[in-house]
């Protein structure tokens, strides 16, 4: 743990994950302003498992992840093991480092939905200030298999074969398919997490920012209305207080940062009540609005095996609209190296020993769950109900049957039809819409982009937890910055996002500050 450098704080970042890390450093730029992070994992300068891009699948159901579980689904997978990283650098120290810049169809629907202030005119050039390096999928990367995978969508589908996903063509049509751009530096497979961007050049040198790894926030601390810090707990078991001055802000992520607002009694009132905590503010929609990406799968058995050249082995995919607004795309699809089968097999697929796959996901879900604590206890892990496919107009099922026929369609065309020899999940048998939503509402996975849990909104919105600039309605002084503040789920891979809004978050606090 680094030495605090201060009684009091002028901000209090809780949470030094994607969004934490990100901001901590912009904030502490100012001399005048000091700055702690309280991170609950360890520091992870010296995790080489992290720094490699390729080495993302050693850092899930490892021991930097919550692995949270899922409740009962009524209508999707309730095997899914949900990971969240406690470690400095978050979730960007285990994803594939997909990153998007924001798709102003996507922007455009925050602000219909009462973020205003957040249109593209406003948010996207703060995409250009992102200190990760981020670009195209390296030619040294490029796996030959998936190359073969991505002629064969252009061709089923009549899809452009993008070579950049961001260089200000999303403003109009989103379809195609391609390489991604990935934020990793090509040379060493040195992946892009915020923690090394932002706080590792700064961390020992800036006389105003405190790092201060391996405490657990278990309660923010309300006095009078305001939030004046949050109550901390080390790896002894002892608790004490860290004051902010000015601010607390919960950068904890989807799932940790509404539970840490209902353990401190920000919250819905039956909610905390039944789990022992007194009410402080009735908040209704703290944990409420849960959304993240089901992906399906489908598996062929392959004549060949794929070379394992790549940058993540998730590098590539296709954007399709198959029935919705051309600015935002229904289907996302990944086309993975290795695949990603453990569902299917739990579900009793005998798989070959050479398989090849496509993962289509719901860009744009409409079901909508919920996380909720169930005891006063901050060791009691919460409960999450996402609710897949339960929206009442059917449309996440049919997404999610559509991108699975979107894949068979894919594999029926050369180059990639050369590699198959059959498929073997869902099988040729199941053909049916009936048949195919059993198997794949039963099988899905998670992209992990838990998201919207506490959002922003208009002042008339009951539901809206958040304002427009961030802050915690009914409570001075607190804000929230991560994936959680989104209306709705981005219908691409999210992190870039989450860089963004830690960005901007940046501004906003900087002119309260001031």
């Amino acid at each position: 743990m680094s030495t605090e450098k201060y009684e009091t704080y002028d901000v209090v970042v809780v949470g030094g994950g994607t969004a934490g890390a990100l901001l901590a450093s912009r904030l502490s730029e100012h001399p005048a302003t000091s700055v702690a992070l309280v991170e609950w994992g360890p520091d992870d300068r010296g995790e080489e498992r992290a720094r490699s891009l390729r080495r993302w699948p050693e850092m899930l159901e490892g021991e930097f992840d919550l692995d949270y579980r899922l409740e009962p689904q009524e209508r999707g997978n309730a095997g899914i093991r949900l990971a969240r990283m406690r470690l400095l650098g978050g979730c960007s120290n285990a994803n594939t480092m997909i990153t998007w810049r924001p798709l102003p169809a996507d922007l455009s629907e925050w602000v219909a939905a009462g973020a205003s202030g957040w249109e593209p005119e406003t948010v996207l050039p703060y995409f250009e200030r992102l200190r990760t390096t981020i670009g195209p999928v390296a030619e040294k990367d490029r796996n030959p298999y998936v190359t073969d995978v991505i002629a064969a969508a252009s061709e089923a589908f009549d899809l452009p074969v993008q070579e950049r996903w961001n260089d200000g063509r999303m403003d109009g049509r989103v379809e195609g398919t391609g390489f991604f751009e990935v934020g990793y530096v090509p040379e060493t497979n040195q992946r892009g997490a915020t923690s090394l961007d932002y706080l590792h050049p700064v961390m020992d040198v800036r006389d105003n920012l405190s790092v201060l790894t391996r405490l657990r926030a278990e309660r923010v601390l309300l006095e009078a209305g305001r939030a004046e810090g949050v109550l901390v707990r080390g790896g002894d078991g002892a608790t004490r207080e860290i004051r902010a001055a000015r601010e607390v802000v919960l950068c904890c992520g989807a799932v940790d940062s509404p539970r840490l607002l209902q353990l401190s009694g920000i919250g819905p009132g039956a909610v905390l009540e039944a789990a022992g905590v007194d009410v402080c503010v009735d908040l209704p929609g703290v944990g409420e609005n849960l959304q993240d990406h089901p992906e399906g799968l489908a598996i062929w058995e392959a004549n060949r095996t794929p070379p394992s050249v790549c940058a993540s082995g998730w590098d590539a995919g296709a954007l399709l609209n198959l029935e919705g607004d051309p600015g935002q795309p229904d289907v996302l699809m990944h086309f993975p190296v290795e695949p990603w089968a453990v569902h299917a097999e739990a579900y009793g697929a005998e798989l070959p020993e050479r398989i090849v796959s496509l993962t289509p996901n719901v860009a744009k879900p409409a079901s909508r769950g919920r996380i909720w604590i169930t005891s006063a206890d901050p060791d009691q892990p919460p409960a999450i109900d996402p609710r897949y496919f339960t929206d009442h107009e059917g449309h996440d099922e049919r997404m999610l049957l559509a991108g699975v026929r979107a894949a068979r369609r894919i594999a029926r065309h050369e180059p990639f039809a050369s590699w198959r020899l059959r498929e073997v999940f869902p099988g040729p048998s199941v053909r049916s819409d009936a048949e195919l939503s059993e198997v794949a509402r039963a099988t899905h996975q998670t992209v992990y982009h838990p998201s919207g849990t506490c959002r922003m909104g208009a002042d008339g919105d009951p539901m809206a937890v958040l304002d427009p600039s961030l802050r915690v309605r009914g409570v001075a002084g607190l804000r929230v910055v991560d994936a959680s503040v989104f209306p709705t789920l981005t219908s691409v891979n999210p992190v870039g996002t989450v860089m963004v809004v830690a960005e901007r978050a940046a501004d906003l606090i900087h002119q309260d500050l001031r």
